[in-house]
């Protein structure tokens, strides 16, 4: 079944702003079904005088006429087509002069002609069941009303809204409750869950007959934060949406301008209780940031063990003992910039391309000798990594970078070590490779060779076979030195 953008791409006469447009009309018209308790179908004409139906909407305030997808369907002619054929020429909404028959409901269309530029692009098609019909009350008389008025605007090229400022992620629906104003913002009608949210913020007084503006900027205190959109949404000016916070509550809340050939003549204001949202919103950055600063913590904590440890190799009189204790404090340097990365994210996951680049030039210098100019060189990424893969994988690298330095360039004065990684979801291939002194001086029974007690090359195969469920493999490098492949598996996606 072909989609909306596949159909759109079938009219070569429709420039980037035509389609944009639809794409606009489209993204917001489920108010207008919703208000008018009407299903919505966006047609577009064919090169040979036929229609399609390029889009479809169904209301979520009544049972919807269409139980399938219809996009894609070709309407080639009949009383369809005719009535289709008499809309696009007309400047307004035009009135079906028949009824349909739609899975046995009677149904009457009303066409709206979409407007841009000058150009006529197609047709939104309003679908009521009369059924829905037989017993209105106010709510839906008013709903109705203002739902027409918003279809009204189609043709006149006003709906979509030209200059629409969406500043949060506003997702209220018909539902949730709405409020119809009046050109100057006086409340003309407001549904019972639209009036709910207002008391929710501590409104006593009757809605109806106030004027919403004085009502909002009332229920505010003097150091309250308040967006600059906020008047305008209350007095339903402009195509915006706020958020109304008063009484520990909040209200998010969007205004839809109603207007007529002459220009606005009021508005719909969309209102939800996003109360328990924001609550929920507070409760995970108070949590991120628990997290992150419990990380920052562990980093500053293993900085002091490395400093003690760096304390203590430089008091002991034994070469040995020195050499391992500075093997220790790399060791817990590595798992404190792991922790670094991790107190700047807002989550458990680790950005490892930034954090394993310090590590290895850091393993570098601490393993290199002074006259050394031994670098580093990085091809391909690691990615996004969860903190149980990132610590171990970190340690690896780091006790190969060491390896490679302390035996493939001994006796040298520079050299050049690769670090490559190619990640398929979370199997990664990775190989470390220098120009040093050959296989036969870095590796020992198919591991790194054994420097001190040996620790390196215990990490190196427990956290590779055992953790990451993977193997090393140790070959000679293409420039004489030696080449490093591991294959792993990551635990966690």
């Amino acid at each position: 079944m072909a989609d909306f953008s596949q159909i759109l791409a079938t009219r070569p006469d429709f420039d980037a702003a035509d389609r944009e447009w639809l794409h606009h009309l489209v993204a917001d018209w489920q108010v207008i079904a919703d208000l008018s308790f009407a299903d919505l179908l966006l047609v577009l004409q064919r090169g040979d005088g036929s229609y399609v139906v390029a889009e479809q909407c169904r209301p979520s305030t009544v049972m919807s006429l269409r139980v399938d997808d219809i996009v894609g369907t070709v309407i080639g002619g009949g009383e369809l087509a005719e009535e289709m054929d008499a809309a696009m020429a007309t400047d307004g909404v035009y009135h079906a002069a028949r009824f349909h028959d739609v899975d046995g409901s009677t149904v009457c269309n009303v066409y709206a002609p979409i407007r841009h530029a000058g150009k006529t692009l197609g047709l939104v098609v309003r679908e009521t069941n009369l059924a829905t019909r037989e017993s209105n009350g106010r709510y839906e008389s008013e709903s109705i009303l203002a739902g027409k008025q918003l279809f009204a605007m189609i043709p006149r090229g006003q709906f979509p809204y030209h200059d629409a400022v969406m500043n949060q992620r506003h997702n209220a629906r018909v539902s949730d409750g709405f409020i119809v104003l009046t050109v100057d913002g006086d409340v003309l009608y407001a549904s019972p869950n639209g009036i709910s949210c207002f008391r929710r913020l501590g409104m006593m007084d009757p809605l109806e007959g106030a004027n919403l503006s004085e009502v909002g900027t009332g229920l505010l205190h003097e150091n309250d934060n308040v967006s600059e959109t906020l008047p305008l949404v209350l007095l339903g000016k402009a195509a915006v949406d706020s958020e109304l916070d008063a009484n520990k509550s909040a209200v998010s809340i969007r205004s839809l301008p109603l207007m007529d050939a002459e220009g606005r003549t009021g508005a719909v204001v969309l209102c939800r209780d996003v109360t328990e949202l924001r609550r929920r919103e507070v409760e995970l950055q108070t949590k991120d940031a628990t997290i992150s600063e419990i990380h920052h913590r562990v980093k500053n904590n293993l900085q002091a063990v490395s400093a003690l440890l760096r304390l203590q190799a430089r008091r002991t009189g034994s070469d040995e003992v020195k050499k391992e204790l500075q093997e220790a404090q790399r060791r817990v340097q590595t798992i404190a910039m792991v922790h670094e990365g991790l107190s700047q994210s807002a989550d458990d996951i680790v950005d490892f391309d930034k954090v394993i680049a310090n590590l290895l030039r850091m393993s570098v210098d601490l393993a290199s000798m002074s006259e050394q100019r031994i670098g580093i060189h990085f091809v391909g990424k690691f990615g996004m990594m969860p903190a149980q893969d990132a610590t171990p994988l970190s340690l690896v690298l780091t006790e190969l970078i060491t390896n490679a330095v302390e035996h493939g360039y001994e006796n040298r004065k520079e050299g050049e070590i690769t670090v490559s990684v190619a990640r398929e979801g979370n199997c990664l291939h990775i190989v470390v490779e220098d120009d040093g002194n050959g296989l036969a001086h870095e590796e020992h029974d198919g591991m790194a060779r054994s420097s001190g007690s040996g620790l390196g090359t215990q990490i190196i195969n427990t956290f590779v076979t055992n953790d990451f469920n993977g193997h090393v493999a140790w070959k000679p490098g293409s420039n004489g030195g030696t080449r490093v492949e591991l294959d792993i598996t990551l635990r966690a996606a």
